[in-house]
């Protein structure tokens, strides 16, 4: 099986979205750094791409301008087996800068979207019981941020 890469287009910013995605998330580090040579569109020396792993996941980061912003029509899934850890990353990811949207997802100071997901959410949607499921849906819709204990007041009706 190939191995896919995932490569994020920034503007001019990528090494400073490293940084910031290697201090959010555990076992994160950044790797080789490329520079535009003399002739290219930008300065000689400034940082072209950055290799960075996070959580054992590689990704680049391309510094290619403003023409390509993020939209939501990419987002990258964190699944998380707790509240605790929902929190986390809804607040790191939104510090600075970073926007709310709706039912988990939200946007970094980048303009990358993200959906922080609790396991939970996953469990209540696959229950045989139609209601439950329904109730759930209903409760997540309205929400930005998951709470699990709001989709377990919701699952018991």
């Amino acid at each position: 099986m190939p191995k896919i890469t995932p490569w994020l287009w920034f503007d001019m910013n990528a090494e400073d979205a490293a940084k910031f995605y290697t201090s959010v998330f555990p076992d994160s580090r950044i790797g080789e750094i490329t520079y535009y040579t003399q002739g290219a569109p930008v300065p000689e020396g400034t940082v072209m791409s950055v290799e960075f792993f996070l959580d054992g996941q590689v990704f680049y980061g391309l510094n290619g301008g403003p023409q390509f912003p993020f939209t939501e029509g990419v987002s990258f899934q964190i699944d998380c087996p707790s509240q605790v850890e929902v929190d986390y990353y809804w607040n790191a990811l939104t510090a600075d800068g970073g926007e709310e949207s709706q039912c988990g997802w939200l946007k970094d100071k980048y303009g990358l979207s993200w959906q922080v997901v609790p396991q939970r959410l996953n469990d209540l949607l696959e229950s045989s019981d139609r209601a439950v499921v329904q109730r759930v849906t209903d409760s997540m819709l309205t929400m930005r941020k998951i709470d699990v204990e709001t989709l377990e007041a919701a699952a018991r009706g």
